[in-house]
């Protein structure tokens, strides 16, 4: 684990000082900013594959839409 130093807001640590006090298993202000920063970390690189997804979707869409026309046809026949 490495240290790195942050500044932060009085309003910020506050509430992460409220949180850190109601929750039902005591955390510290760090182990919860870690859980927060991790989480926002894995969505920002779900939504930047998604956006990839996306575009290759976008690009291929008449392909994709054919070959699916051609399955769809072959599973009537079955």
């Amino acid at each position: 684990m490495k240290t790195i130093a942050v500044t932060v807001d009085e309003a910020t640590l506050k509430l992460l000082d409220e949180l850190t006090d109601t929750s039902p298993r005591p955390r510290s202000r760090s182990a919860l900013v870690r859980t927060a920063l991790r989480e926002f970390a894995e969505r920002e690189r779900r939504r930047e594959i998604e956006a990839k997804d996306g575009e290759l979707f976008r690009k291929h869409r008449k392909r994709l839409a054919r070959q699916a026309r051609l399955l769809i046809s072959e599973q009537a026949r079955s």
